[in-house]
């Protein structure tokens, strides 16, 4: 049976993005510096590649939301968007995009299709865990949609890359939850200093 995984960059303060998104700015004021331990020198230190390596693979199908996939809301009408990873994503496996507006799939270069889905995460899911055979599924953002899986109860673990930075507003990941929902586990610390610490949790359903 697929793991679900849930991972993210976060801030010491709790904020996976920083106040004033925008098309220009999309991870918000301060949010690119969550980042680094993946984007940059820091992508070098051997602790965060292996977070790196074992976060990509094993993935056999994503799930996010539209405001990750890019910057165009409301009707699609005649954009040409692809997102915003070039002619050949990351991912390499089927991209399931929460949105309220159908879009045709987009299929790009090296095994990654964006496929637009408009009744909810749970729908989501299901085809996501067709489309894994039985590899892990990744739930990869934004804040919304990662409370929608947190939520629903889809995601098996947690993973938190926390920087020390702290950028005082934004989206925060838990907002809503009523306290001891979800109840975590700790279940793994991997130290990449200076500016990163990983944290894996288990949910406890």
């Amino acid at each position: 049976m697929s793991r679900t995984n849930l991972s993210m960059s976060i801030s010491a303060d709790g904020y996976v993005a920083g106040p004033d998104q925008s098309a220009d700015n999309p991870l918000g004021i301060g949010g690119p510096a969550l980042h680094r331990w993946h984007i940059g020198p820091d992508a070098e230190h051997p602790v965060n590649r292996q977070v790196m390596s074992d976060m990509m693979d094993d993935m056999g199908a994503t799930i996010m939301g539209r405001n990750m996939f890019g910057p165009i809301r409301g009707e699609w009408g005649d954009s040409d968007w692809r997102g915003w990873w070039g002619d050949e994503p990351p991912y390499h496996c089927p991209v399931f995009v929460l949105t309220h507006h159908a879009h045709d799939p987009i299929e790009m270069d090296g095994g990654t299709t964006f496929h637009f889905v408009t009744d909810g995460i749970e729908s989501a899911y299901r085809q996501a865990v067709d489309a894994a055979g039985g590899k892990s599924i990744s739930i990869a953002g934004g804040a919304s949609c990662a409370r929608q899986a947190i939520a629903a109860g889809l995601v098996d673990e947690i993973d938190l890359q926390v920087s020390g930075e702290i950028l005082g507003g934004g989206e925060r990941l838990f907002d809503g939850f009523a306290p001891g929902a979800p109840t975590l586990e700790l279940t793994r610390v991997l130290e990449a200093p200076p500016h990163t610490v990983h944290l894996r949790y288990r949910v406890i359903r």
